[in-house]
Protein backbone atom coordinates (compact mmCIF):
# COMPACT_ATOMS: atom_id res chain seq x y z
CA UNK A 1 0.00 0.00 0.00
CA UNK A 2 1.23 3.48 -0.69
CA UNK A 3 1.58 6.24 1.19
CA UNK A 4 -0.26 8.26 -0.59
CA UNK A 5 -2.98 5.96 -0.08
CA UNK A 6 -2.76 5.70 3.42
CA UNK A 7 -2.93 9.57 3.96
CA UNK A 8 -6.16 9.91 1.78
CA UNK A 9 -9.23 10.26 4.02
CA UNK A 10 -12.87 9.82 2.33
CA UNK A 11 -15.93 10.70 3.61
CA UNK A 12 -16.93 6.90 2.52
CA UNK A 13 -13.98 5.63 4.88
CA UNK A 14 -14.55 8.26 7.59
CA UNK A 15 -18.21 6.04 7.97
CA UNK A 16 -16.43 2.60 8.12
CA UNK A 17 -14.40 4.27 10.86
CA UNK A 18 -17.34 5.30 12.41
CA UNK A 19 -18.87 2.11 12.44
CA UNK A 20 -15.89 -0.31 12.78
CA UNK A 21 -12.66 0.81 12.99
CA UNK A 22 -11.00 -2.24 12.14
CA UNK A 23 -13.24 -2.51 8.89
CA UNK A 24 -11.59 1.30 8.04
CA UNK A 25 -7.97 -0.32 8.81
CA UNK A 26 -8.67 -3.45 6.70
CA UNK A 27 -10.53 -1.44 3.53
CA UNK A 28 -6.50 -0.09 3.06
CA UNK A 29 -4.46 -2.41 4.81
CA UNK A 30 -6.39 -5.84 4.53
CA UNK A 31 -6.14 -8.97 2.38
CA UNK A 32 -8.34 -8.42 -0.35
CA UNK A 33 -8.39 -12.37 -0.95
CA UNK A 34 -10.31 -12.44 2.90
CA UNK A 35 -12.58 -9.74 1.80
CA UNK A 36 -16.64 -11.77 1.02
CA UNK A 37 -18.14 -11.28 -1.99
CA UNK A 38 -21.13 -8.51 -0.90
CA UNK A 39 -24.44 -10.10 0.07
CA UNK A 40 -27.60 -9.93 -2.04
CA UNK A 41 -29.08 -7.82 0.41
CA UNK A 42 -26.31 -5.30 0.56
CA UNK A 43 -26.45 -5.03 -3.40
CA UNK A 44 -30.15 -4.52 -2.65
CA UNK A 45 -29.53 -1.79 -0.11
CA UNK A 46 -27.24 -0.34 -2.36
CA UNK A 47 -29.70 -0.41 -5.27
CA UNK A 48 -32.54 1.02 -3.43
CA UNK A 49 -29.66 3.89 -2.53
CA UNK A 50 -29.17 4.71 -5.92
CA UNK A 51 -32.72 4.61 -6.63
CA UNK A 52 -33.46 7.08 -3.33
CA UNK A 53 -30.56 9.02 -4.71
CA UNK A 54 -31.64 9.68 -8.14
CA UNK A 55 -35.52 10.36 -7.18
CA UNK A 56 -34.29 13.30 -5.02
CA UNK A 57 -31.64 14.36 -7.91
CA UNK A 58 -34.53 14.80 -10.09
CA UNK A 59 -36.31 17.34 -7.74
CA UNK A 60 -34.63 20.04 -10.04
CA UNK A 61 -32.09 20.80 -12.25
CA UNK A 62 -28.57 19.56 -11.58
CA UNK A 63 -25.44 19.55 -12.98
CA UNK A 64 -22.38 16.66 -12.38
CA UNK A 65 -18.99 17.11 -12.52
CA UNK A 66 -17.17 14.82 -15.64
CA UNK A 67 -14.22 13.16 -14.39
CA UNK A 68 -12.91 9.71 -13.94
CA UNK A 69 -13.87 7.25 -11.19
CA UNK A 70 -11.82 7.89 -8.28
CA UNK A 71 -9.99 10.62 -9.47
CA UNK A 72 -10.03 13.31 -6.73
CA UNK A 73 -8.03 15.78 -7.78
CA UNK A 74 -9.90 15.91 -11.45
CA UNK A 75 -12.91 15.44 -9.30
CA UNK A 76 -11.86 18.36 -7.01
CA UNK A 77 -10.93 20.22 -10.44
CA UNK A 78 -14.35 19.86 -12.14
CA UNK A 79 -16.64 20.43 -9.11
CA UNK A 80 -14.42 23.88 -8.72
CA UNK A 81 -15.50 24.55 -11.82
CA UNK A 82 -18.96 24.77 -11.80
CA UNK A 83 -18.89 26.57 -8.47
CA UNK A 84 -17.08 28.89 -10.04
CA UNK A 85 -19.93 28.99 -12.53
CA UNK A 86 -22.44 29.43 -10.00
CA UNK A 87 -24.11 26.16 -10.50
CA UNK A 88 -27.36 26.24 -8.81
CA UNK A 89 -27.24 22.34 -8.01
CA UNK A 90 -24.10 20.20 -8.40
CA UNK A 91 -24.49 16.66 -7.87
CA UNK A 92 -22.00 13.92 -6.56
CA UNK A 93 -18.85 16.83 -6.51
CA UNK A 94 -15.61 16.06 -5.62
CA UNK A 95 -14.09 18.73 -2.29
CA UNK A 96 -10.54 18.19 -1.67
CA UNK A 97 -8.33 19.65 1.03
CA UNK A 98 -5.03 18.68 2.95
CA UNK A 99 -4.41 19.04 6.47
CA UNK A 100 -1.17 21.16 8.10
CA UNK A 101 0.79 17.44 8.06
CA UNK A 102 0.11 17.09 4.46
CA UNK A 103 -2.79 14.79 4.69
CA UNK A 104 -5.77 14.35 1.97
CA UNK A 105 -9.67 14.90 3.17
CA UNK A 106 -11.90 14.33 0.50
CA UNK A 107 -15.65 14.44 0.92
CA UNK A 108 -18.21 13.68 -2.49
CA UNK A 109 -21.30 15.24 -1.19
CA UNK A 110 -24.63 14.29 -2.64
CA UNK A 111 -25.74 18.03 -3.45
CA UNK A 112 -24.13 21.30 -3.40
CA UNK A 113 -26.93 23.58 -3.74
CA UNK A 114 -26.32 27.45 -4.88
CA UNK A 115 -27.15 30.10 -1.86
CA UNK A 116 -27.14 34.08 -1.20
CA UNK A 117 -24.10 34.49 0.71
CA UNK A 118 -20.30 35.94 -0.01
CA UNK A 119 -17.59 33.27 -0.94
CA UNK A 120 -14.58 33.36 -3.15
CA UNK A 121 -16.64 32.74 -6.19
CA UNK A 122 -18.77 35.41 -5.72
CA UNK A 123 -22.47 36.58 -3.97
CA UNK A 124 -23.30 33.40 -3.53
CA UNK A 125 -22.06 30.18 -1.91
CA UNK A 126 -22.83 26.64 -1.23
CA UNK A 127 -24.51 24.51 1.26
CA UNK A 128 -23.83 20.38 1.39
CA UNK A 129 -26.54 18.11 1.13
CA UNK A 130 -26.18 14.23 2.22
CA UNK A 131 -28.76 11.99 0.72
CA UNK A 132 -29.14 8.55 2.55
CA UNK A 133 -31.43 6.09 2.97
CA UNK A 134 -31.86 5.97 6.53
CA UNK A 135 -35.46 6.34 8.38
CA UNK A 136 -33.65 8.69 10.61
CA UNK A 137 -31.04 10.98 10.83
CA UNK A 138 -28.19 8.89 12.69
CA UNK A 139 -25.32 10.54 14.09
CA UNK A 140 -22.99 8.94 11.84
CA UNK A 141 -25.16 10.79 9.29
CA UNK A 142 -24.48 13.94 10.56
CA UNK A 143 -20.74 13.45 11.26
CA UNK A 144 -20.48 12.81 7.73
CA UNK A 145 -22.27 16.33 6.89
CA UNK A 146 -19.71 17.83 8.97
CA UNK A 147 -16.89 16.54 7.46
CA UNK A 148 -17.94 17.58 4.28
CA UNK A 149 -19.33 20.77 5.80
CA UNK A 150 -15.99 21.72 7.16
CA UNK A 151 -13.95 20.55 3.58
CA UNK A 152 -16.42 22.97 1.78
CA UNK A 153 -15.87 25.95 4.07
CA UNK A 154 -12.04 25.77 2.93
CA UNK A 155 -12.67 25.02 -0.67
CA UNK A 156 -15.25 28.51 -1.01
CA UNK A 157 -13.36 30.32 1.91
CA UNK A 158 -17.04 30.66 4.18
CA UNK A 159 -18.69 28.01 6.39
CA UNK A 160 -22.14 26.92 4.69
CA UNK A 161 -25.03 28.03 7.37
CA UNK A 162 -25.99 24.56 7.92
CA UNK A 163 -25.40 20.92 6.10
CA UNK A 164 -28.38 18.82 5.21
CA UNK A 165 -29.84 15.80 5.58
CA UNK A 166 -32.63 14.24 3.23
CA UNK A 167 -33.57 10.61 4.14
CA UNK A 168 -36.39 7.53 3.21
CA UNK A 169 -39.73 9.38 1.80
CA UNK A 170 -37.54 12.54 1.47
CA UNK A 171 -37.37 13.85 5.41
CA UNK A 172 -35.21 16.53 5.37
CA UNK A 173 -32.97 17.29 8.36
CA UNK A 174 -30.83 20.50 9.40
CA UNK A 175 -27.26 19.19 10.83
CA UNK A 176 -26.42 21.68 13.76
CA UNK A 177 -22.61 22.25 12.70
CA UNK A 178 -21.85 23.78 16.26
CA UNK A 179 -22.46 20.94 17.72
CA UNK A 180 -21.54 18.28 15.23
CA UNK A 181 -18.27 20.12 14.06
CA UNK A 182 -16.11 19.20 17.13
CA UNK A 183 -17.58 15.64 17.06
CA UNK A 184 -16.58 15.35 13.67
CA UNK A 185 -12.73 16.73 13.99
CA UNK A 186 -12.24 14.45 17.05
CA UNK A 187 -13.04 11.31 14.91
CA UNK A 188 -11.22 12.21 11.92
CA UNK A 189 -8.04 13.27 14.58
CA UNK A 190 -8.27 9.12 15.76
CA UNK A 191 -9.53 7.95 12.15
CA UNK A 192 -5.71 9.68 10.87
CA UNK A 193 -3.73 8.38 13.92
CA UNK A 194 -5.09 5.04 13.79
CA UNK A 195 -4.62 4.80 9.93
CA UNK A 196 -1.13 5.99 10.17
CA UNK A 197 0.30 3.87 12.88
CA UNK A 198 -0.58 0.81 11.02
CA UNK A 199 -1.85 -0.81 13.92
CA UNK A 200 -4.78 -3.19 13.56
CA UNK A 201 -7.49 -2.48 15.60
CA UNK A 202 -8.84 -5.58 18.07
CA UNK A 203 -11.31 -7.52 16.74
CA UNK A 204 -15.27 -6.72 18.17
CA UNK A 205 -17.64 -8.62 16.70
CA UNK A 206 -21.45 -6.86 17.06
CA UNK A 207 -24.37 -8.61 15.62
CA UNK A 208 -26.11 -5.46 14.53
CA UNK A 209 -22.61 -3.88 12.83
CA UNK A 210 -20.94 -6.48 11.47
CA UNK A 211 -23.47 -8.81 9.92
CA UNK A 212 -23.53 -7.44 6.30
CA UNK A 213 -19.78 -6.43 6.14
CA UNK A 214 -17.55 -7.76 3.79
CA UNK A 215 -14.84 -8.30 6.73
CA UNK A 216 -17.15 -10.28 8.81
CA UNK A 217 -15.68 -13.99 8.07
CA UNK A 218 -12.61 -13.22 8.14
CA UNK A 219 -12.75 -11.03 11.58
CA UNK A 220 -15.46 -14.24 13.13
CA UNK A 221 -12.98 -16.59 12.39
CA UNK A 222 -9.72 -14.92 14.34
CA UNK A 223 -12.11 -14.01 16.90
CA UNK A 224 -13.49 -17.84 17.68
CA UNK A 225 -10.17 -18.69 17.27
CA UNK A 226 -9.30 -16.35 20.34
CA UNK A 227 -12.67 -17.14 22.01
CA UNK A 228 -13.23 -13.44 22.06
CA UNK A 229 -15.32 -11.90 25.03
CA UNK A 230 -17.05 -10.56 22.17
CA UNK A 231 -19.37 -13.41 21.22
CA UNK A 232 -20.81 -13.78 24.71
CA UNK A 233 -24.36 -12.32 24.74
CA UNK A 234 -24.24 -8.99 27.00
CA UNK A 235 -20.88 -8.13 26.31
CA UNK A 236 -20.83 -5.16 24.87
CA UNK A 237 -17.72 -2.46 24.06
CA UNK A 238 -17.91 -0.68 26.95
CA UNK A 239 -18.90 -3.81 29.54
CA UNK A 240 -15.46 -4.95 27.57
CA UNK A 241 -13.29 -2.35 28.82
CA UNK A 242 -14.73 -2.54 32.17
CA UNK A 243 -14.46 -6.48 32.03
CA UNK A 244 -10.64 -5.77 31.44
CA UNK A 245 -9.81 -3.44 33.96
CA UNK A 246 -10.72 -6.10 36.81
CA UNK A 247 -8.45 -8.68 34.65
CA UNK A 248 -11.37 -10.46 33.28
CA UNK A 249 -10.49 -11.51 29.77
CA UNK A 250 -12.09 -15.05 29.06
CA UNK A 251 -15.41 -16.46 29.41
CA UNK A 252 -14.00 -19.32 32.28
CA UNK A 253 -12.43 -16.16 34.25
CA UNK A 254 -16.04 -14.68 33.91
CA UNK A 255 -17.40 -17.46 34.88
CA UNK A 256 -14.87 -18.41 38.15
CA UNK A 257 -15.50 -14.59 39.68
CA UNK A 258 -18.10 -13.80 42.04
CA UNK A 259 -20.97 -11.60 41.24
CA UNK A 260 -19.60 -8.60 43.81
CA UNK A 261 -16.42 -8.10 42.08
CA UNK A 262 -18.73 -7.82 38.82
CA UNK A 263 -20.99 -5.31 40.66
CA UNK A 264 -17.72 -3.42 40.99
CA UNK A 265 -18.17 -2.13 37.74
CA UNK A 266 -21.67 -3.22 36.43
CA UNK A 267 -25.14 -2.72 37.85
CA UNK A 268 -26.52 -5.47 40.32
CA UNK A 269 -29.05 -6.68 37.32
CA UNK A 270 -26.29 -7.22 34.94
CA UNK A 271 -23.79 -8.14 36.55
CA UNK A 272 -26.12 -11.20 38.09
CA UNK A 273 -26.80 -11.85 34.17
CA UNK A 274 -23.84 -11.94 32.65
CA UNK A 275 -22.02 -13.88 35.48
CA UNK A 276 -24.93 -16.63 34.29
CA UNK A 277 -24.52 -16.24 30.70
CA UNK A 278 -20.42 -16.76 30.93
CA UNK A 279 -21.17 -19.66 33.30
CA UNK A 280 -23.35 -21.53 30.92
CA UNK A 281 -21.38 -20.88 28.38
CA UNK A 282 -18.10 -21.97 30.13
CA UNK A 283 -19.86 -25.22 30.77
CA UNK A 284 -22.18 -25.84 27.77
CA UNK A 285 -24.93 -26.12 29.49
CA UNK A 286 -28.54 -24.53 30.00
CA UNK A 287 -28.95 -23.36 32.53
CA UNK A 288 -32.61 -21.84 34.37
CA UNK A 289 -32.49 -18.42 34.98
CA UNK A 290 -31.68 -16.70 38.36
CA UNK A 291 -34.75 -15.75 40.52
CA UNK A 292 -37.25 -17.56 37.80
CA UNK A 293 -38.83 -19.95 39.87
CA UNK A 294 -39.95 -17.28 42.60
CA UNK A 295 -41.16 -15.29 39.77
CA UNK A 296 -38.90 -12.53 40.58
CA UNK A 297 -38.68 -11.94 37.00
CA UNK A 298 -36.67 -8.58 36.38
CA UNK A 299 -34.84 -10.85 33.54
CA UNK A 300 -32.85 -8.99 30.85
CA UNK A 301 -33.79 -9.13 27.49
CA UNK A 302 -30.79 -10.60 24.78
CA UNK A 303 -30.79 -9.12 21.71
CA UNK A 304 -27.98 -10.45 20.62
CA UNK A 305 -25.38 -8.20 21.68
CA UNK A 306 -26.40 -6.95 24.60
CA UNK A 307 -28.74 -6.88 27.82
CA UNK A 308 -31.14 -4.56 28.73
CA UNK A 309 -34.18 -4.84 31.68
CA UNK A 310 -36.94 -6.07 30.77
CA UNK A 311 -40.49 -5.05 32.11
CA UNK A 312 -42.40 -8.61 31.05
CA UNK A 313 -43.64 -11.07 32.97
CA UNK A 314 -42.98 -15.01 32.50
CA UNK A 315 -46.49 -16.15 30.91
CA UNK A 316 -47.26 -19.04 33.01
CA UNK A 317 -49.72 -20.27 30.18
CA UNK A 318 -46.89 -20.36 27.78
CA UNK A 319 -46.02 -23.78 29.72
CA UNK A 320 -49.29 -25.70 29.46
CA UNK A 321 -49.52 -27.93 26.39
CA UNK A 322 -52.70 -27.32 24.08
CA UNK A 323 -54.56 -29.84 22.24
CA UNK A 324 -54.15 -27.74 19.33
CA UNK A 325 -51.37 -24.76 18.69
CA UNK A 326 -50.26 -22.50 16.21
CA UNK A 327 -46.98 -21.37 15.03
CA UNK A 328 -46.21 -18.20 12.87
CA UNK A 329 -43.88 -16.67 11.33
CA UNK A 330 -44.02 -13.51 8.53
CA UNK A 331 -41.88 -12.55 5.83
CA UNK A 332 -41.63 -9.03 4.75
CA UNK A 333 -40.29 -6.32 2.40
CA UNK A 334 -39.96 -3.31 4.56
CA UNK A 335 -39.12 -1.28 1.57
CA UNK A 336 -42.38 -2.15 0.28
CA UNK A 337 -43.80 -2.22 3.75
CA UNK A 338 -45.52 -5.01 2.84
CA UNK A 339 -45.72 -8.27 4.80
CA UNK A 340 -46.20 -10.90 1.76
CA UNK A 341 -46.09 -14.61 3.47
CA UNK A 342 -47.64 -15.28 6.61
CA UNK A 343 -47.13 -18.55 7.30
CA UNK A 344 -48.69 -21.03 10.17
CA UNK A 345 -48.05 -24.28 11.33
CA UNK A 346 -50.53 -26.28 12.92
CA UNK A 347 -50.00 -28.72 15.12
CA UNK A 348 -52.77 -30.67 16.28
CA UNK A 349 -52.18 -33.15 19.00
CA UNK A 350 -55.17 -35.33 19.32
CA UNK A 351 -54.36 -36.45 15.92
CA UNK A 352 -50.75 -35.92 15.70
CA UNK A 353 -50.62 -33.88 12.44
CA UNK A 354 -48.93 -31.00 11.82
CA UNK A 355 -50.30 -28.85 8.70
CA UNK A 356 -48.48 -25.46 7.53
CA UNK A 357 -49.97 -23.32 5.39
CA UNK A 358 -48.40 -20.83 3.76
CA UNK A 359 -50.52 -17.87 3.32
CA UNK A 360 -48.66 -15.63 0.37
CA UNK A 361 -49.05 -12.73 -1.90
CA UNK A 362 -47.52 -12.90 -5.03
CA UNK A 363 -47.99 -9.53 -5.62
CA UNK A 364 -48.19 -6.69 -3.32
CA UNK A 365 -52.12 -6.00 -3.66
CA UNK A 366 -52.95 -9.07 -2.52
CA UNK A 367 -51.81 -8.26 1.16
CA UNK A 368 -55.27 -7.55 2.10
CA UNK A 369 -56.40 -10.96 0.82
CA UNK A 370 -53.64 -13.46 2.79
CA UNK A 371 -54.85 -10.81 5.95
CA UNK A 372 -58.17 -12.06 5.87
CA UNK A 373 -57.10 -15.86 5.04
CA UNK A 374 -54.91 -15.87 8.16
CA UNK A 375 -58.17 -14.77 9.98
CA UNK A 376 -60.00 -16.81 8.70
CA UNK A 377 -57.48 -19.55 9.68
CA UNK A 378 -57.05 -18.59 13.23
CA UNK A 379 -60.63 -18.22 14.54
CA UNK A 380 -61.13 -21.58 13.17
CA UNK A 381 -59.01 -22.74 16.33
CA UNK A 382 -60.55 -19.63 18.89
CA UNK A 383 -58.45 -21.14 22.10
CA UNK A 384 -55.42 -22.43 20.11
CA UNK A 385 -52.35 -20.13 21.49
CA UNK A 386 -50.65 -18.58 18.90
CA UNK A 387 -46.72 -19.08 19.01
CA UNK A 388 -44.17 -16.49 17.13
CA UNK A 389 -40.27 -15.59 17.86
CA UNK A 390 -39.72 -11.95 18.40
CA UNK A 391 -42.09 -8.80 18.59
CA UNK A 392 -42.46 -8.38 14.92
CA UNK A 393 -45.42 -10.76 14.45
CA UNK A 394 -47.42 -8.57 16.89
CA UNK A 395 -46.44 -5.21 15.59
CA UNK A 396 -47.42 -6.67 12.05
CA UNK A 397 -50.86 -7.88 12.99
CA UNK A 398 -51.40 -4.02 14.47
CA UNK A 399 -50.51 -2.69 11.33
CA UNK A 400 -52.35 -5.25 8.87
CA UNK A 401 -55.65 -4.69 11.00
CA UNK A 402 -55.48 -0.88 11.07
CA UNK A 403 -54.54 -1.11 7.37
CA UNK A 404 -58.00 -3.35 6.40
CA UNK A 405 -60.05 -1.67 8.96
CA UNK A 406 -60.44 -5.27 10.66
CA UNK A 407 -63.15 -5.10 12.85
CA UNK A 408 -62.43 -5.31 16.42
CA UNK A 409 -64.01 -8.29 17.42
CA UNK A 410 -61.37 -10.24 15.33
CA UNK A 411 -58.47 -8.67 16.16
CA UNK A 412 -58.91 -7.40 20.11
CA UNK A 413 -59.60 -11.21 21.09
CA UNK A 414 -56.37 -12.32 18.95
CA UNK A 415 -53.47 -10.56 20.68
CA UNK A 416 -54.03 -11.90 24.10
CA UNK A 417 -53.58 -15.51 22.21
CA UNK A 418 -50.25 -14.64 21.13
CA UNK A 419 -47.23 -16.31 22.64
CA UNK A 420 -43.26 -14.60 22.23
CA UNK A 421 -40.79 -17.67 22.53
CA UNK A 422 -37.86 -15.68 22.21
CA UNK A 423 -39.08 -13.74 25.37
CA UNK A 424 -39.65 -16.60 27.18
CA UNK A 425 -36.36 -18.49 26.22
CA UNK A 426 -34.88 -14.72 27.53
CA UNK A 427 -36.94 -14.89 30.43
CA UNK A 428 -36.71 -18.44 31.53
CA UNK A 429 -33.34 -19.86 30.78
CA UNK A 430 -29.55 -18.85 29.75
CA UNK A 431 -27.89 -21.01 27.18
CA UNK A 432 -24.47 -21.27 25.38
CA UNK A 433 -24.79 -19.68 22.48
CA UNK A 434 -23.43 -16.57 20.73
CA UNK A 435 -26.62 -14.75 20.35
CA UNK A 436 -30.72 -15.31 20.95
CA UNK A 437 -31.53 -14.97 17.86
CA UNK A 438 -33.96 -17.67 15.87
CA UNK A 439 -31.60 -19.80 13.66
CA UNK A 440 -28.72 -19.91 17.02
CA UNK A 441 -30.99 -21.19 19.05
CA UNK A 442 -32.59 -23.76 17.21
CA UNK A 443 -29.02 -25.09 15.88
CA UNK A 444 -27.94 -25.14 19.33
CA UNK A 445 -30.49 -27.94 19.55
CA UNK A 446 -30.22 -29.71 16.16
CA UNK A 447 -32.26 -27.90 14.25
CA UNK A 448 -31.13 -26.88 10.92
CA UNK A 449 -33.11 -25.05 7.72
CA UNK A 450 -33.49 -27.14 4.33
CA UNK A 451 -31.74 -23.90 2.84
CA UNK A 452 -28.53 -23.59 4.86
CA UNK A 453 -27.44 -20.26 3.32
CA UNK A 454 -30.66 -18.82 2.71
CA UNK A 455 -31.63 -15.94 5.28
CA UNK A 456 -34.64 -13.53 6.34
CA UNK A 457 -32.77 -10.68 4.51
CA UNK A 458 -32.22 -13.10 1.48
CA UNK A 459 -35.76 -13.67 1.57
CA UNK A 460 -36.55 -9.83 0.93
CA UNK A 461 -34.43 -10.36 -2.08
CA UNK A 462 -35.90 -13.19 -3.14
CA UNK A 463 -39.38 -11.88 -3.13
CA UNK A 464 -37.84 -8.58 -5.14
CA UNK A 465 -36.49 -10.90 -7.71
CA UNK A 466 -39.87 -12.98 -8.10
CA UNK A 467 -41.49 -9.41 -8.55
CA UNK A 468 -39.29 -8.85 -11.28
CA UNK A 469 -38.92 -11.78 -12.70
CA UNK A 470 -41.78 -14.35 -12.44
CA UNK A 471 -39.56 -17.17 -11.43
CA UNK A 472 -41.61 -19.47 -9.43
CA UNK A 473 -38.64 -21.38 -7.68
CA UNK A 474 -38.39 -18.27 -5.76
CA UNK A 475 -41.30 -18.39 -3.70
CA UNK A 476 -40.69 -22.16 -3.20
CA UNK A 477 -37.42 -21.17 -1.57
CA UNK A 478 -39.15 -18.27 0.59
CA UNK A 479 -42.22 -20.84 1.26
CA UNK A 480 -39.99 -23.87 2.55
CA UNK A 481 -37.37 -21.44 4.55
CA UNK A 482 -40.79 -20.04 6.08
CA UNK A 483 -41.81 -23.03 7.34
CA UNK A 484 -38.50 -24.09 8.54
CA UNK A 485 -38.32 -20.82 11.01
CA UNK A 486 -41.99 -22.00 12.17
CA UNK A 487 -40.57 -25.46 12.61
CA UNK A 488 -37.87 -24.03 14.36
CA UNK A 489 -40.10 -22.29 17.07
CA UNK A 490 -42.24 -24.99 17.96
CA UNK A 491 -39.21 -26.78 18.33
CA UNK A 492 -37.53 -24.76 20.46
CA UNK A 493 -41.29 -23.97 22.30
CA UNK A 494 -40.92 -27.89 23.30
CA UNK A 495 -37.95 -27.62 24.41
CA UNK A 496 -38.37 -24.83 26.41
CA UNK A 497 -41.36 -26.38 28.11
CA UNK A 498 -39.49 -29.66 29.09
CA UNK A 499 -36.61 -28.17 30.22
CA UNK A 500 -38.54 -26.09 32.77
CA UNK A 501 -40.35 -28.79 33.65
CA UNK A 502 -37.58 -30.64 34.67
CA UNK A 503 -36.05 -27.22 35.98
CA UNK A 504 -38.93 -26.56 38.56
Amino acid sequence: MTNDKQLLLTDELLLDYKRCRRRAFLEIYGDLSEQEQPQDFLLKLRQDSFTHKKAVFALAPYQKPNYPDRDWEAGAQATWSLMQQGTERISQGVLLTKTVEGQKLVSSPDLLVKQPGRSIFGDWLYVPTTIKLGKRPKPEYKIIAAFCAQILAVVQKIWPTTAWLILRRQKVHAVNLDIWIPVMQKLVGECLETLQQQKEPEIFISRQKCGLCQWHSSCYAIAKSQKHLSLLPGVTPRRYQELQSLGLTTVESIAATSVTTLESVLSEKIAADLLQQAQATAQNRAILRHNYNSLDVREATVSGEYLSPSTSEPDINFFSTADVELYFDIEAEPSLKLDYLLGILVVERHSRTEKFYPLLAEKPIAEESIWQQFLELVWLYPDAPIFHFASYEVEALKRLAKLYHTPSQLIQPLLPRLRDVHQQVINTVTLPVESYSLKNLARWLGFEWRDREISGSQCVCLYSQWLETGNRSLLEIIRRYNEDDCRATYRLKQWLVDFYQVGD
